[in-house]
Protein backbone atom coordinates (compact mmCIF):
# COMPACT_ATOMS: atom_id res chain seq x y z
CA UNK A 1 0.00 0.00 0.00
CA UNK A 2 1.37 3.33 -1.15
CA UNK A 3 1.56 6.52 1.53
CA UNK A 4 -2.05 8.22 1.52
CA UNK A 5 0.06 11.29 0.80
CA UNK A 6 1.21 10.35 -2.40
CA UNK A 7 -2.57 9.24 -3.61
CA UNK A 8 -4.15 12.43 -2.82
CA UNK A 9 -1.05 14.29 -3.72
CA UNK A 10 -1.71 12.34 -7.35
CA UNK A 11 -5.68 13.38 -6.54
CA UNK A 12 -5.38 17.14 -6.00
CA UNK A 13 -2.65 17.02 -9.73
CA UNK A 14 -5.48 15.26 -11.60
CA UNK A 15 -8.47 18.10 -10.01
CA UNK A 16 -5.74 21.14 -11.34
CA UNK A 17 -5.33 19.54 -14.67
CA UNK A 18 -9.23 19.17 -15.06
CA UNK A 19 -9.49 22.74 -13.66
CA UNK A 20 -6.61 24.58 -16.01
CA UNK A 21 -7.04 22.77 -18.96
CA UNK A 22 -8.59 24.62 -20.96
CA UNK A 23 -6.82 27.64 -20.49
CA UNK A 24 -3.86 25.67 -21.04
CA UNK A 25 -4.31 24.62 -24.46
CA UNK A 26 -5.28 27.95 -25.31
CA UNK A 27 -2.32 29.63 -24.30
CA UNK A 28 -0.18 26.71 -25.65
CA UNK A 29 -2.38 26.82 -29.20
CA UNK A 30 -1.41 30.76 -29.28
CA UNK A 31 2.36 30.32 -28.03
CA UNK A 32 2.86 27.48 -31.09
CA UNK A 33 0.83 29.67 -33.76
CA UNK A 34 3.49 30.68 -36.20
CA UNK A 35 0.96 33.67 -37.99
CA UNK A 36 0.87 35.82 -34.02
CA UNK A 37 3.53 38.07 -33.86
CA UNK A 38 6.50 37.30 -31.63
CA UNK A 39 5.39 39.45 -28.95
CA UNK A 40 1.88 38.16 -28.20
CA UNK A 41 3.59 33.98 -28.44
CA UNK A 42 5.61 35.26 -26.03
CA UNK A 43 3.10 37.01 -23.56
CA UNK A 44 1.54 33.57 -23.98
CA UNK A 45 4.63 31.24 -23.31
CA UNK A 46 4.63 33.72 -19.88
CA UNK A 47 1.09 33.16 -18.60
CA UNK A 48 1.62 29.54 -19.47
CA UNK A 49 4.53 29.58 -17.16
CA UNK A 50 2.58 31.69 -14.42
CA UNK A 51 0.41 28.45 -13.87
CA UNK A 52 0.50 26.41 -11.37
CA UNK A 53 3.07 23.28 -12.40
CA UNK A 54 1.17 20.91 -10.79
CA UNK A 55 -1.95 21.72 -13.63
CA UNK A 56 0.80 19.85 -16.00
CA UNK A 57 -0.90 16.40 -17.29
CA UNK A 58 2.97 15.28 -17.05
CA UNK A 59 2.83 15.44 -13.32
CA UNK A 60 -0.05 12.60 -12.84
CA UNK A 61 1.65 9.28 -11.76
CA UNK A 62 -0.74 6.55 -12.73
CA UNK A 63 -1.21 4.51 -9.43
CA UNK A 64 -3.07 0.70 -8.97
CA UNK A 65 -6.64 1.93 -7.99
CA UNK A 66 -6.57 -1.14 -5.38
CA UNK A 67 -3.19 -0.28 -3.73
CA UNK A 68 -1.96 3.09 -4.74
CA UNK A 69 1.56 1.38 -6.14
CA UNK A 70 3.01 3.22 -8.84
CA UNK A 71 5.10 0.66 -10.24
CA UNK A 72 4.21 -2.02 -12.52
CA UNK A 73 0.89 -0.09 -13.83
CA UNK A 74 -1.14 -1.78 -16.23
CA UNK A 75 -3.41 1.09 -18.02
CA UNK A 76 -6.06 -1.47 -19.37
CA UNK A 77 -6.78 -2.33 -16.20
CA UNK A 78 -5.75 0.37 -14.07
CA UNK A 79 -4.06 -2.26 -11.88
CA UNK A 80 -0.80 -3.05 -10.38
CA UNK A 81 0.95 -6.24 -11.51
CA UNK A 82 0.71 -7.75 -8.20
CA UNK A 83 -2.76 -7.33 -7.52
CA UNK A 84 -3.50 -8.25 -11.83
CA UNK A 85 -1.64 -11.79 -10.59
CA UNK A 86 -4.09 -11.69 -7.31
CA UNK A 87 -7.07 -10.95 -8.72
CA UNK A 88 -6.80 -12.94 -11.46
CA UNK A 89 -5.23 -15.98 -9.66
CA UNK A 90 -8.65 -15.77 -7.72
CA UNK A 91 -10.80 -15.89 -11.10
CA UNK A 92 -11.69 -11.67 -10.88
CA UNK A 93 -10.50 -11.11 -14.32
CA UNK A 94 -12.86 -11.83 -16.97
CA UNK A 95 -10.76 -13.94 -19.75
CA UNK A 96 -7.75 -14.15 -18.13
CA UNK A 97 -6.73 -17.57 -17.07
CA UNK A 98 -3.15 -18.96 -15.13
CA UNK A 99 -0.83 -20.04 -17.64
CA UNK A 100 1.29 -23.40 -17.65
CA UNK A 101 3.64 -25.14 -19.80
Amino acid sequence: MAKKSSINKNERRRKLVDQYAERRAALKETAADQKQPAEVRFAARLKLAELPRNSSKTRIRNRCEITGRSRGYYRKLKLCRNQLRELASQGMIPGMVKSSW
